[in-house]
């Protein structure tokens, strides 16, 4: 297979993509959760997961078993020097193996290119990924290029205001991943992705081929190595999948349960970490709401909050994480008069009590969260420019989440007006 996927793979040549695409109109706009009964369509990718103690010591069969032989492990700097890397470089003694681990936050295009290069340079025929969202990303925008050929940029999704969205269909196969997710972002789960570019966007990217085959969640060697604010950030963006999957204009009746489940994990398991930062138990549940986060957004997509997050992320290098923690009550608030059945069944998974509390009070928990579990609350607190939030609010009208967004955005203004109220 790697044969095929490496030979006459340049990533510098253009590629024409045809018509190997999939045009989607924006349906009916509305709030209130599909009834069961109702017709939808959901997918699902072959992946394998392992969530218990010491999972780490299965990564050698696993690999054995999905033949990878010469993998590359992906990783940023601070990871490669954590003990949960040390023990998989250990995992990995008898394969033949590339060791890439400079993948910066926010991964790039030239960051990819050199993943590429070294792959085709190693004959690989998979990669292990330990880290977070930005590991992750790198790894399935390899795979595709690799797997594509072309230029990256021309198999990204594409909208057009204020209701178009192409999405190239991306057929040839990939290599196998293999993750060893070190956040609560669920990215490892998806077969979504996004690559930042020279000049600040956001290129977003979707192919059920590049979801990880096998996941292996440790939570001793997590809570080992990761330290509880970056897995509280991250939280954030796992919780922030979930509420934007119940109210996703593709939400199907499955999502909506893996999501109300998810959440009230989320209500739960933040304030653990917080009280308990390295305990394996409350790492475990965190990390089990985030791969149900993940599987929530291989269907449901992600809308407005996460469109803001990416043009920030994009524009400004500033953590994903804690522009999700941010971020995500300013953007339920936009989405509060289109989504008020969703906002409904949050705010009764976050306390279990099955009543009928108002709809409002699913922003009033994300905030008591935020203050409970110490994450930021303002962008100026972030490192985020005021005078970048009208750029920022313009970048951002051509992405991919608001053609899922239960609340059409009518343009810049309205955007930068959310921004404003959460810097």
């Amino acid at each position: 297979m790697a044969a095929s996927l490496f030979r006459n793979m340049n990533p510098q040549q253009p590629h024409t993509l045809g018509q190997r695409h999939q045009v989607m109109e924006a349906g009916p706009r509305g709030g209130e959760p599909f009834p069961v009964s109702g017709d939808f369509v959901h997918r699902s990718a072959r992946t394998k997961v392992i969530l218990r103690p010491n999972a780490l010591r299965q990564l050698a069969t696993e690999l054995k078993e999905l033949e990878i032989r010469r993998p590359v492990l992906l990783s940023g700097r601070r990871t490669s020097c954590s003990p949960v890397y040390s023990e998989v470089r250990a995992s990995l003694t008898n394969f033949d193996l590339v060791a890439f681990d400079e993948v910066p936050e926010h991964s790039s295009v030239a960051t990819v290119e050199a993943v590429v290069r070294c792959a085709i340079a190693h004959e690989a025929d998979g990669f292990v990924v330990v880290g977070g969202g930005s590991a992750s990303d790198t790894a399935k925008a390899a795979a595709i290029w690799l797997g594509e050929g072309g230029s990256l940029e021309a198999h990204a999704s594409r909208f057009t205001p204020p209701k178009t969205l192409v999405i190239p269909e991306l057929k040839q196969p990939k290599l196998p991943i293999v993750a060893v997710p070190c956040t609560a972002s669920g990215a490892e789960v998806t077969p979504s992705l996004g690559i930042r570019t020279k000049d600040g966007r956001k290129l977003l990217f979707w192919d059920l081929n590049v979801a990880s085959r096998v996941i292996l969640i440790d939570p001793v060697a997590n809570a080992a190595s990761v330290p509880s604010t970056i897995m509280l950030s991250t939280g954030m963006n796992g919780l922030a999948h979930c509420i934007e999957g119940l109210y996703s204009q593709v939400r199907t009746p499955i999502t909506r349960a893996l999501a109300l489940h998810a959440v009230s994990l989320f209500a739960r398991a933040l304030p653990g970490v917080a009280r308990e930062p390295n305990t394996a138990s409350r790492r475990s549940e965190l990390l089990a709401a985030a791969h149900l986060s993940g599987l929530v957004l291989m269907n449901a997509r992600t809308c407005l909050h996460h469109a803001i997050c990416h043009a920030l992320g994009a524009a400004s290098g500033v953590s994903h994480g804690a522009v999700n923690a941010v971020i995500l009550p300013h953007a339920m608030a936009f989405n509060a008069p289109a989504a008020e059945g969703a906002f409904r069944d949050i705010a009764r998974a976050w306390d279990g009590t099955g009543g009928e509390p108002n709809g409002g009070c699913a922003i009033a928990c994300v905030r008591n969260l935020q203050a409970e579990i110490g994450v930021p609350t303002r962008l100026r607190d972030i490192g985020v420019e005021r005078a970048s939030l009208r750029g920022v609010a313009r970048k951002m009208m051509t992405e991919r989440g608001l053609y899922f967004n239960p609340r059409q955005v009518r343009g810049p203004r309205e955007i930068e007006a959310l921004l404003e109220a959460a810097w």
